[in-house]
């Protein structure tokens, strides 16, 4: 199964979106775009326009949303210094790249490929007790091969996805499978359901190339008995994603069926999660009961004691993970709804320009005066340097401002760090994860400035349209 990453990001209180955002040389402008429902609710945002000060704001390090990564930033009493390079995400030991997507092995897989290890290493030992203790080695072989199987699932994924254009950000083999982790949504149900059969297809092809070897071999010995194992655990993998309730395959197609019919995304959506839910109950009540029954291939006698709490641990488990996933679809599916309403423009706040050793109290004096919530330090000519970082301007005491020029409190602007007023939804959160940093110049698309875009401005901003019903 895979997962789609979504992204998201941070938010703030807006000054009056209709006046130009700099300063006492403030002029009315015409917002190109309406102005969002997360943006109604204006008197808690606005009603403090002054910057940063001990009682209006704390230090924050911004953090993104769900899935994704966004922008961050640790505020530092020091000279400013550009923005560091975002750090790539962890997901466990890295194995290698593949099409220049990073697979990574999650540390539950080291726990579930002992537990093959042992429970195929019983099943050896039936069937051919001569291996004595080499058994556990055959048994671990075993374990890395279903996984490079499992592997090949997602690499599917990955190579349907980036032939339609949509950024994977990782591979992560983890507890019970794996997970491909694409960016971005379909643009069509069409994309969206071969994006998902692609998995399934290849478990299923995967399945027919171990039947095949089979009858190459004799059966009754380690080849046989591996190919033999190899071929079942492939058919169950494609049985199991082909189940019709996200976050499995067989969801997602679903999804995309309903998709077509309804011409509504976020309607296939609903749909599929609620019938992998339904999928979880019936996993959590039927697969004990199959056990018990004896229709796996095992009589009611031998599925007694240790056997029946081992399935039933089973079963809450799958159960678990197939209807979290159904949770963290529908999640999904509302952020990607609301990410059309964080605009720069709303979000952006007033800002005053003043020059590298203006003192911090006169810089504040200006801001207050022209109802302005952020700082922008320009040179004679009056073109940007650097912004004054909010977090950097609480941790200087009131009695010391006369003291401290705002340049110590800026950070350099970097090319990144300038984002049109223009930009909203994921191309916003796209620019912001592209460079990581606190705060953001925000101009207009002649070059002049707007405003200063406050990373926590705009996971406040996220936080908020995520908590509104759809």
């Amino acid at each position: 199964m895979d997962e789609s990453g979504g992204s998201g990001q941070p938010r703030s209180g807006n000054d009056q979106s209709t006046d130009r955002h700099t300063g006492g040389t403030a002029r009315t402008t015409d917002p190109a775009h309406p102005e969002p429902a997360a943006h109604n609710e204006r008197d808690d945002e606005h009603s403090a326009p002054e910057p940063a000060t001990p009682e209006q704001a704390e230090p924050t390090e911004p953090t993104p949303p769900a899935p994704p990564s966004g922008p961050t930033g640790t505020p530092r009493l020091a000279k400013s210094r550009a923005p560091r390079k975002p750090k790539e995400l962890s997901g466990g030991l890295l194995m290698g790249r593949f099409f220049g997507v990073p697979v990574y092995v999650a540390p539950s897989w080291f726990l579930v490929a002992a537990l093959i290890t042992w429970v195929f290493g019983g099943q050896l030992d039936r069937v051919l007790p001569e291996l004595g203790a080499l058994r556990y080695l055959v048994s671990l072989f075993f374990a890395v091969a279903f996984y490079a199987s499992v592997l090949v699932h997602e690499l599917a994924h990955t190579v349907a996805a980036l032939r339609f254009k949509l950024p994977v950000r990782r591979i992560q083999l983890q507890f019970f499978g794996g997970v491909s982790e694409i960016e971005k949504e379909s643009e069509t149900p069409g994309r969206e359901f071969v994006l998902a059969f692609v998995g399934p297809l290849l478990s299923l092809i995967l399945a027919g190339v171990f039947y095949l070897a089979l009858q190459t071999v004799r059966p009754g010995t380690v080849p046989g008995v591996l190919l033999a194992g190899l071929m079942i655990s492939n058919l169950i993998v494609a049985a199991f994603n082909l189940m019709p309730g996200l976050p499995l395959d067989g969801g997602r197609m679903l999804r995309a069926v309903v998709w077509k019919i309804t011409g509504k995304p976020m309607t296939g959506t609903i749909a599929a999660a609620w019938v992998g839910r339904a999928l979880a109950v019936s996993v959590l009540v039927g697969l004990p009961l199959l056990t018990q029954s004896g229709a796996l291939g095992s009589t009611a006698e031998d599925s007694v004691g240790m056997d029946t709490v081992t399935d039933a641990l089973l079963a809450a488990i799958l159960a678990a993970i197939i209807w979290t996933g159904a949770g963290n679809s529908l999640r999904m599916a509302r952020l990607r709804e609301h990410l059309p309403e964080l605009r720069a423009r709303n979000l952006t706040r007033r800002a005053v320009p003043v020059e590298t050793n203006t003192p911090l109290s006169e810089a504040l004096r200006r801001a207050n005066d022209a109802g302005a919530r952020a700082l922008v330090v320009v040179d004679p000519d009056g073109e940007p340097l650097s912004l004054v970082r909010e977090a950097a301007i609480v941790g200087v005491p009131e009695h010391r401002r006369p003291w401290v020029s705002v340049s110590g409190l800026a950070q350099d602007l970097t090319d990144g760090m300038r984002v049109s007023a223009e930009l909203s939804g994921e191309e916003l959160l796209d620019a912001l994860r592209a460079t990581p940093a606190t705060e953001y110049l925000v101009v207009e698309e002649s070059g002049e400035i707007y405003g200063v875009l406050s990373a926590a401005d705009v996971e406040r901003a996220f936080v908020k349209a995520m908590a509104r019903p759809n």
